[in-house]
């Protein structure tokens, strides 16, 4: 791929995708909320007619370049379905990474009330709060799926609203990548000692975890992961999936296409809103809100696996590439590995082992009966 194709892509984006409305996932208000229930946080003594006739106009900064394939123009839907729904009385500003606040400012920027949202991934929070990872993805976690029967449905979503009260916003699921690849290789991985030495761009836990094995973690920006396995500066790199993966032009430096994504499997991306802001709208603003960000969390997911499967089959086609699986025996190490590294993660924050035995709990519950309903239907 020509660098000014990748500057494209990351720049520049492709055109939004038409899709109807879904109405899907119970996210419109929060699970177990009653009706009403947000009004208690409302300014005492405002007139609630003028109240809800009122225009809004904010701004929302995300963690992604500017009109980002799928995940920037989740955030474009999300700002034209708010407009759309509320007839106007709530407008939308997007604007990129960098272009209103430095990209990995997004949390800070909307805590403090500089903005009005955010759009991104929450373990990029890890340093600020532990707890926050999970709210997006741990290795050998859960799927986007069941990701959001957790949120939804098994008290997740009130887990995270806790944690991020105390930094004065309001969290609402907003987007999902679905299972990831492993990863690109200019090494071949016939076992774990392979990882020994290896340089990979590979951030959060799931780079504490090949850190383990003897593997360099290194944090690589998405502008600079092409030209850093190009010279030698990376042996692997991790991002996404086929589709953003082929965009970016891997195929053309990389020899090896490995899977499954274990460091992260269903990805999670967050709506943030600062609570301030929130309480001065209607209720019916509110509602309008959690049911575009809802919307736009299946259509994202949706959106990603449609590609992924064109372009996985595009990379195999093409056959300059060995799409290949990880070995059995080196799943199985990452897998002992990750257990490892979460236990002493948890460890260290008491309210990052709340989550986790509230996250793993699900998990563990989940996988008896998706082994029945979903894993034999697939393997009989």
């Amino acid at each position: 791929m020509e660098a000014s194709s990748r500057r494209n892509f990351i720049s520049k984006g492709s055109s939004l995708a038409a899709l109807s409305s879904l109405g899907l996932l119970a996210a419109c208000k929060k699970p177990g909320e009653a009706a009403g229930s947000e009004k208690s946080g409302e300014p005492q003594g405002v007139d609630k007619a003028a109240s809800s006739k009122k225009k809004f106009q904010w701004k929302l900064v995300t963690t992604w370049p500017p009109h980002f394939p799928v995940m920037g123009e989740g955030v474009e839907r999300l700002a034209q379905r708010i407009n759309e729904l509320s007839s106007g009385q709530l407008k939308i500003q997007v604007y990129g990474g960098g272009e209103l606040v430095p990209a990995m400012e997004t949390f800070d920027a909307v805590s403090r009330g500089s903005v009005e949202m955010g759009h991104s991934s929450s373990y990029y929070w890890i340093g600020k709060t532990p707890a926050s990872v999970f709210f997006t993805t741990v290795p050998f976690g859960m799927s986007a799926q069941q990701m959001n029967s957790w949120l939804i449905s098994g008290g997740g979503l009130e887990l995270w609203e806790e944690l991020y009260s105390i930094f004065n916003l309001i969290p609402i699921p907003c987007g999902n990548t679905g299972m990831q690849m492993g990863g690109w290789f200019n090494r071949e991985i016939r076992s774990v000692t392979d990882f020994n030495g290896l340089k990979m761009r590979m951030p959060g836990l799931g780079g504490k975890v090949i850190s383990k094995l003897g593997a360099t973690a290194i944090l690589s920006p998405a502008s600079e992961i092409y030209t850093n396995l190009e010279r030698g500066v990376l042996d692997a790199a991790e991002w996404v999936g086929p589709f953003h993966d082929y965009t970016m032009g891997f195929p053309k430096i990389a020899k090896y296409y490995y899977y499954p994504g274990w460091h992260e499997p269903g990805p999670t991306l967050e709506l943030t809103i600062n609570k301030e802001k929130w309480t001065e709208l209607p209720d019916q603003l509110k509602a309008v809100v959690r049911c575009s960000a809802a919307e736009v969390n299946a259509w994202m997911l949706s959106r990603f696996e449609h590609e992924n499967f064109k372009f996985l089959q595009k990379i195999r086609e093409e056959g300059k590439v060995q799409v290949l699986p990880f070995p059995k025996d080196v799943i199985d190490r990452l897998r002992e590995v990750s257990s490892q590294v979460m236990e002493e993660f948890v460890a260290a924050d008491p309210f990052a082992k709340k989550v986790y035995e509230s996250y793993k709990s699900f998990q563990t519950n989940i996988m008896q009966w998706d082994t029945i309903g979903e894993l034999a239907y697939f393997k009989p």
